[in-house]
């Protein structure tokens, strides 16, 4: 059995470590817990689950490289073969880059990184399609509402310009699923919120082949345009309330087109508005 690992022991290099203060200390006493052996059958997801608390609590610091397998392994006490599959799990998630001749390094963290793994879970599971709407009536609503307060008069020539777009789509008989994406995508720029954006990003990314979908139903397209102008006219006014009523009657017509609308979740059921 393998004791847990004294703080000198959690740099990659061999300097001494410095005296720390009490946050520091606690840091490291929190890192000497996650580096006990692990006991879990599923093991490298648990190295993989240690690690990346390790790399968001700044012990393992982007631009060093993390303690070597052989090091790691014995600090878990496991073999050097699931450590490798812990670090591939973490480099498939973004957090680790792995650079020939020198090492495994933390990768600095960003929204995409942060956000991807939802990506990647929603993508694969159809059977979350019910949760992901849910997501947007909590989250697209409150976007509409933030637009509303913060557009500018080129946020909200560029909503129009989207509109303009979907509009001469639909006259031709042509696919506006690029228009559908780009409207909520101008709408989240307008609360000039990074992360905002990002999400929205991300939410676009899951919703296109649901969107293919709802887009070949009979008189879909011009109700998402009758959607999409609602919202517009409301933050065209600056009504931010009037702007996330229109969003969210916008999401819960969508939801009604959806193959398992005929079933709807609890959660669902919970986000009615009363009447």
């Amino acid at each position: 059995m393998v004791r847990p690992v004294r703080p000198s022991s959690l740099t990659s290099g061999d300097e001494a470590v410095k005296p720390l203060a009490a946050a520091g200390r606690r840091r490291k006493a929190r890192a000497a817990k996650l580096l006990e052996p692990i006991r879990k059958t599923r093991i490298p997801e648990e190295i993989a689950d240690r690690i990346r608390r390790l790399i968001l609590d700044a012990t393992f610091e982007p631009g060093r490289p993390l303690p070597s397998e052989r090091v790691l392994a014995r600090r878990f006490g496991v073999s050097r073969g699931s450590v490798r599959d812990a670090f591939r799990i973490l480099e498939v998630l973004g957090l680790l880059e792995m650079r020939h001749g020198q090492g495994t390094f933390p990768r600095e963290l960003s929204v995409d990184r942060l956000v991807a793994p939802l990506a990647t879970v929603l993508t694969y599971r159809r059977d979350l399609q019910d949760e992901l709407m849910d997501v947007r009536r909590m989250f697209e609503p409150a976007v509409a509402r933030e637009a509303a307060g913060r557009a500018t008069d080129d946020d909200v020539a560029a909503l129009e310009s989207v509109l303009s777009a979907q509009r001469r789509k639909l006259g031709t008989g042509q696919s506006a699923i690029l228009e559908d994406t780009a409207f909520h995508a101008a709408l989240a720029r307008a609360t000039r919120n990074r992360i905002v954006v990002h999400i929205m990003e991300t939410l676009n990314d899951l919703l296109v082949e649901s969107r293919k979908l709802t887009l070949q139903q009979k008189g879909r397209p011009q109700r998402s345009l009758a959607g999409h102008e609602a919202i517009v006219a409301a933050v065209r006014r600056h009504d931010r309330e009037a702007a996330g009523r229109a969003m969210h009657d916008h999401i819960d017509e969508i939801a009604g087109l959806m193959p398992a609308a005929a079933a709807p979740s609890p959660l669902r059921r919970s986000h009615k508005r009363p009447d």
